[in-house]
């Protein structure tokens, strides 16, 4: 695997924070979103993206050892995946992800601006088919 900036691990996980709010937006509890199998699925691969892109950025002293939790949960999605508890799922969505996109928006506002912008103008790119994606971006 080639060598990655580390700021691109806060973009993989803001992206992926606004993948799972726009799939849940739709639901109203943990069972709805578990018995739509698409969305579910959708959930849990965005946390194990925001999971391992938490890990980087903890190695690189980016985030604290605070965000190991999210790390935790990654891993237990991961290796738990039959006994995952949807309830537990949808307590991270609703209390705990606001709390995180605002330690990731805060580390994305320390970029030194040409790099934020040359990093939005890839992410923008990459993420062309989603607007919502690309609004948010375009608003940092």
């Amino acid at each position: 695997m080639s060598e990655r900036r580390v700021e691109l691990f806060l973009f993989d996980i803001y992206v992926a924070i606004l993948k799972i709010e726009k799939t849940v937006e739709k639901f109203e509890n943990s069972e709805e979103l578990l018995h739509d199998f698409n969305a579910w699925d959708s959930v849990i691969r965005e946390f194990e993206i925001i999971g391992e892109a938490a890990r980087h950025l903890i190695n690189s002293n980016i985030l604290d050892e605070n965000a190991r939790v999210v790390v935790d949960f990654r891993n237990l999605l991961i290796h738990n995946y039959f006994g995952i508890d949807p309830e537990e799922v949808w307590d991270v969505v609703k209390n705990d992800l606001p709390y995180f996109t605002n330690d990731i928006l805060e580390q994305i506002n320390k970029i030194e601006e040409p790099l934020k912008k040359e990093l939005i103008e890839a992410y923008c790119e990459h993420n062309k088919y989603l607007e919502f994606v690309i609004e948010k971006l375009k608003a940092l």
